[in-house]
């Protein structure tokens, strides 16, 4: 099944098509909608795991701040990313039944990042929803200025992806009709992050600090193989696909993040669930084209001129000539 169907303002609206025709084929996809109290004991496990190693690596000193690098980018970096996937979830409202308890679990999981990021990403996440490749309301899709600047260059496409929760950070500025990031629950959650910090300081010395933050900075950035989760969902490696999925061996290291195509077409079934939905409806996903690697993507990414940043956006461009989502045959 392929095609992009796409709305006036740019935004892909093939997500939508797909629910409703699945909706129709297998009603029973209601059944797999839901929370998962089970996504806040991994989170209270991954937050004392990190804090655990993060103590020992204080305790070596900050000259041993090699060690704390090699950690982050062999074990905290795939700790730091599943928490990632948790914060999506609680965002989502797909851990707790109230909203408050999912915003305090997504700011547990803030924790090990040593940097506030949860309650920044609840604000714009649910436009990239509603709005998804729209250029004013998606923070996925890159500034103007950055597919300026990168082109098809690989040492430069290197370059932004090690930066890239930077890159991300500066995106906000431009976004319209997001829920303000300044807001209540932002400035709790910068707060309890400062005092975390500041514990970690007190309590393990630099060294542990540094752990956290390297951590944080490879489950994102840094040219980590996990890095390459941000080409897979959305880059266009095809002219009539604008969601892919990563059906490799580390989505069991991050919980199902991979499975984005699931993910977009029915936001509350809770990630250990979503394999399920590809099971129930599979003739719906078989045939999109997926990737098996996140690293064979990040080097064909960087070093194969065909694609640039300005890959995502021309997809949605094209994406308005082509004929929209239609049911599979039998």
């Amino acid at each position: 099944m392929n095609g992009i169907s796409v709305t006036a303002n740019g935004a892909d609206r093939t997500h939508v098509e797909r629910r409703k025709l699945i909706l129709e084929k297998y009603p029973q996809v209601r059944e797999l909608f839901g929370k998962d109290p089970v996504t806040f004991k991994i989170t209270a496990a991954i937050f004392v795991g990190q804090l655990v190693i993060a103590a020992i690596l204080g305790s070596l000193g900050l000259s041993y701040w090699w060690l704390s690098l090699l950690m982050a980018i062999c074990v905290g970096a795939f700790a730091n990313h599943a928490n990632f996937v948790i914060i999506h979830d609680a965002i989502h409202n797909c851990v707790f039944d109230s909203p408050l308890a999912n915003k305090w679990t997504a700011i547990l999981a803030d924790l090990p990042n040593a940097f506030p990021t949860a309650m920044g990403f609840r604000c714009y996440h649910i436009k990239h929803h509603s709005h998804l490749s729209a250029y004013d309301y998606d923070a996925d899709i890159p500034s103007r200025w950055e597919v300026e600047w990168v082109g098809n260059s690989a040492w430069r496409k290197a370059v932004w992806l090690f930066f890239f929760p930077a890159i991300q950070l500066a995106r906000l500025s431009r976004l319209k009709g997001t829920v303000p990031i300044w807001g209540t629950w932002t400035y709790i959650n910068i707060g309890v992050i400062a005092l975390f910090d500041l514990f970690v300081l007190w309590a393990f010395g630099p060294n542990a600090l540094l752990y956290l933050f390297f951590s944080f900075w490879f489950s994102v950035g840094g040219l980590h193989p996990l890095s390459a989760r941000w080409l897979q969902e959305h880059f266009a490696f095809g002219p009539d696909q604008g969601t892919f999925d990563y059906y490799g061996p580390l989505n069991t290291l991050a919980l199902n993040i991979g499975y984005h195509n699931e993910h977009h077409d029915f936001h509350e079934i809770p990630w250990n669930r979503l394999p399920d939905l590809k099971a129930m409806a599979p003739e719906f996903y078989d045939d999109l084209r997926c990737h098996r690697s996140w690293f064979a993507l990040l080097v064909t990414f960087i070093f194969d001129p065909t694609y640039s940043l300005g890959t995502r956006s021309e997809n949605v461009t094209q994406a308005a000539r082509e004929a929209p989502v239609i049911a599979p045959a039998e």
